[in-house]
């Protein structure tokens, strides 16, 4: 599963140059064989750190929205998804250190950062987020 990851992560950033909340909502809706709705791939255009600004990690938010659509789809509560995505955080906080794209980011921020430099990143963020929602089943 990694090495598709890997491969669809590539993609998304280099060939269609899209952020990381787009790239880990996508990528985990092909593991999962869900649809995402146009509307909703709009709705994560911003979700990079709120921008760039640097806030929350858009590899959280993009599995963030892809648990609520799932875990919907498949017969949980809101309550029981506000649940899952506290735990969630919980266990991405205790893997990586942070929700925060400013701690996340390998080698901070600089005017002349390389494109994509969260690619390893986010491969690894995505394959973690794909076994926790494997594991919930």
């Amino acid at each position: 599963m990694k090495d598709y990851i890997a491969q669809q992560v590539h993609k998304r950033y280099w060939d269609d140059d899209i952020n990381c909340a787009r790239t880990a909502l996508t990528c985990l809706a092909d593991c999962f064989a869900v649809t995402i709705q146009d509307q909703t791939l709009s709705s994560a255009i911003g979700l990079h750190g709120a921008g760039g600004f640097r806030a929350q990690c858009g590899l959280v938010e993009g599995a963030l929205m892809f648990m609520g659509i799932y875990f919907h789809l498949n017969g949980k509560s809101d309550s029981e998804i506000a649940d899952i995505c506290y735990e969630y955080a919980d266990l991405f906080i205790r893997k990586f250190g942070s929700l925060r794209c400013f701690d996340l980011r390998p080698n901070g921020f600089s005017e002349n950062d390389l494109p994509h430099a969260c690619e390893e990143l986010t491969v690894n963020a995505i394959l973690f987020s794909y076994e926790f929602v494997r594991s919930i089943g």
